[in-house]
């Protein structure tokens, strides 16, 4: 019994800084402001938090706690890669009024 009870907390664990990793990459809407916000950083924090939990409890977990930590982890490194890759894609604001200034003297 106490087994399924921390093997449960556990789960609900990586689902809190699983969700509120996507939550900080704009990927799900934040339930308390209905809105989606980004802060990268943020969800850099909240990966970080499940890495070093992975890293603290190797060899403590069952076969299904290490698969479902190692899969958050996977899904949410290639997320925050790719909203990284976006920022990069993105120009800045004084790019964009450069490129704007160039239009409007021709």
């Amino acid at each position: 019994m106490e087994t399924d009870k921390t093997q449960l907390l556990f789960m609900q664990l990586v689902l809190q800084n699983q969700q509120i990793a996507m939550m900080a990459m704009g990927k799900l809407e934040n339930p308390v402001t209905k809105r989606i916000d980004r802060n990268i950083d943020y969800a850099k924090v909240s990966i970080d938090t499940l890495d070093m939990l992975q890293v603290k409890t190797k060899g403590n977990l069952s076969e299904y706690e290490e698969k479902y930590l190692t899969e958050v982890l996977k899904e949410l490194k290639l997320t925050y890669v790719e909203e990284l890759s976006k920022d990069k894609k993105t120009p800045t604001n004084s790019e964009n009024k450069k490129e704007d200034d160039k239009k409007s003297k021709k």
